[in-house]
């Protein structure tokens, strides 16, 4: 009976052990099993405390990567000054509920996996979450707002871009006062080859503008590049930063890079230029030699020299500037090929007469008719020659006239040199006066007061004497010509002046009648044209009447 006992008692304690190990073994497995169904959860905490979880990956992104995208678009409306809360709303689409903050922006997206992972709905966890965010940044601008902050950092930027202004306005200021005050020490003028191409006024008024022009430069840059620091402030302004800096970084860097891709193609140009200046000084070293008759050429005259250095000069120009075209940048463009098409159009219709005259210039400067200096006539023009270009040769009439002559004017009229001999024949210019005188004066007596009037005559050669020519038998009279040499042919008016003047004095000495022009006398039988005061020591108007005939 007791052993009935014992046995019995022991099957019920292991009964009851066997049912108490086996039943917490099944809780075990159950837990096991929910923790293997429910995946790892990763918190959103924007603001440290943590809002709710991710549990789900989708894609590429992973639950953590999801979590930490969502936490970082909740910060940014935490940043976002001027919050709404209300466009906040949960939007939804085929395969998710979307947490979307002012219709573009984004926040979150809930799939079913979400909702699966936590036993709820999809439409559940997005409102809920939706309240999450929007008490959790609707606390944190009640009591940690950035538009303070904002504000503050705002002013503060403003201040310190007035200070920078002020004190780089100050240095602008300080440096344009020492330039005044020594404006005698740093503007001597420029001058190229005695040719005064800028006087020291024009050389400070033209620095001076250069340093306004860099002085507001600089302000404006300074200012346009703080724009981007306060836009950057605000969330709302933060896009126009990268606009700003690219509208003037991004002109900078094509300029630059274009520079360096340009840099081969200038070393070559600039070898071009190198070889070619110095070509073209060696080449001007012997024309100089040839001007200054130090190299002698037979048929070359000296004063061919520089006319023809200009020519080999601008054709040596022309021919470095083909070269060097296709090395310019653009230079293949079709605008490029445009402009110039253009340009040589306009050049050719509108320089025709300049291109008679600059040609009409080269072959009178080979003819050699006239030097600068010489006294010529063109036509009905007489005077000194005082200039003489490509276009255009100037002459100074003895009245101090400038006259302007086109060089084919020039070309196609007959020019007289009045001074091409003066300077190798010994003689000198022959110049010459007719008077005409009647049949009833010896030609002996003529010839006698011609000569001594044309040798009281100032600048004229005493050696060759002067000589008299008949040179007709007219009707009434005789016409005599003084020929006189001399060497001042610029003087001719004056010669002439003096020549004639000597020429009446002479003949009234002599007591001959000039009967140039023709005139008829009614006489006394007494008196002659001779003034008065030629036969008498006092002058008395005439007492006789002359009735001049044309």
């Amino acid at each position: 009976m007791k052993k009935k006992l014992i046995c019995f008692l022991a099957f019920f304690i292991v009964l009851f052990f066997s049912l108490a190990f086996g039943q917490k073994d099944s809780l075990q497995t159950s837990k096991t099993t929910a923790t293997e169904l429910k995946p790892k959860g990763y918190p959103v905490s924007p603001f440290k405390d943590t809002l709710f979880y991710v549990y789900n990956k989708v894609g590429s992104f992973s639950a953590e990567n999801r979590a930490n995208a969502i936490t970082e678009k909740i910060r940014k409306l935490y940043e976002d000054s001027f919050f709404e809360k209300d466009s906040i709303l949960v939007v939804p689409s085929d395969i998710s509920q979307d947490i979307i903050y002012k219709n573009d922006f984004i926040i979150m997206s809930i799939l079913d996996v979400d909702a699966k992972a936590e036993n709820q709905t999809a439409s559940f966890i997005a409102k809920r979450n939706l309240n999450a965010i929007k008490k959790a940044v609707i606390y944190q601008n009640e009591n940690y707002s950035m538009l303070p902050k904002r504000l503050a950092y705002t002013a503060l930027l403003i201040l310190i871009i007035g200070i920078v202004l002020y004190f780089v306005g100050k240095i602008f200021n300080r440096i344009r006062l020492h330039i005044l005050k020594n404006s005698d020490k740093y503007f001597k003028g420029f001058s190229y080859n005695n040719i005064t191409i800028l006087s020291p006024q024009k050389q400070q008024g033209l620095l001076m503008r250069l340093y306004s022009f860099i002085k507001g430069f600089t302000l404006v840059l300074i200012v346009y590049f703080s724009l981007p620091l306060l836009f950057s402030i605000f969330p709302a302004t933060e896009a126009y930063t990268t606009t700003l800096l690219r509208w003037i970084l991004t002109p900078a860097k094509l300029a630059v890079m274009g520079f360096v891709h340009f840099l081969p193609s200038f070393v070559t140009i600039v070898v071009i230029v190198f070889i070619f200046k110095y070509t073209i000084k060696v080449i001007r070293f012997f024309f100089d030699e040839i001007k200054k008759e130090n190299i002698k050429i037979d048929g070359f005259y000296s004063d061919w020299a520089m006319p023809t250095f200009n020519i080999i000069r601008f054709l040596l120009l022309a021919f470095m500037v083909v070269i060097i075209f296709p090395y310019l940048p653009g230079s293949d463009s079709p605008i490029f090929k445009g402009v110039s098409v253009f340009v040589g159009i306009l050049f050719s219709l509108g320089s025709s007469n300049a291109i008679a005259n600059m040609v009409a210039g080269l072959v009178i400067t080979y003819m050699r008719p006239f030097k600068i200096g010489d006294f010529i006539k063109i036509g009905d023009v007489s005077g000194e020659v005082i200039e003489k270009t490509a276009l255009v040769t100037r002459i100074r009439t003895p009245k101090f006239e400038d006259i302007t002559i086109p060089n084919s004017t020039v070309l196609s009229s007959t020019s007289t040199n009045y001074s091409s001999n003066t300077k190798h024949v010994n003689n000198g210019l022959l110049i010459h006066t007719t008077v005409s005188i009647g049949y009833d004066v010896p030609w002996k007596d003529i010839h006698k007061a011609l000569i001594e009037a044309a040798l009281k005559t100032e600048l004229i050669e005493q050696t060759p004497s002067p000589f008299v020519l008949q040179t007709s038998l007219d009707d009434f009279y005789v016409s005599y010509q003084i020929n006189v040499y001399t060497k001042h042919p610029t003087k001719q008016p004056v010669i002439y002046s003096s020549l004639h003047q000597n020429i009446q004095d002479s003949f009234n000495a002599a007591g001959i009648e000039i009967m140039s022009p023709h005139y008829s006398a009614l006489r006394d039988g007494n008196n002659t044209t001779i003034p008065e005061n030629y036969l008498k020591d006092d002058y008395d108007a005439p007492s006789f009447n002359v009735k001049n005939k044309s």
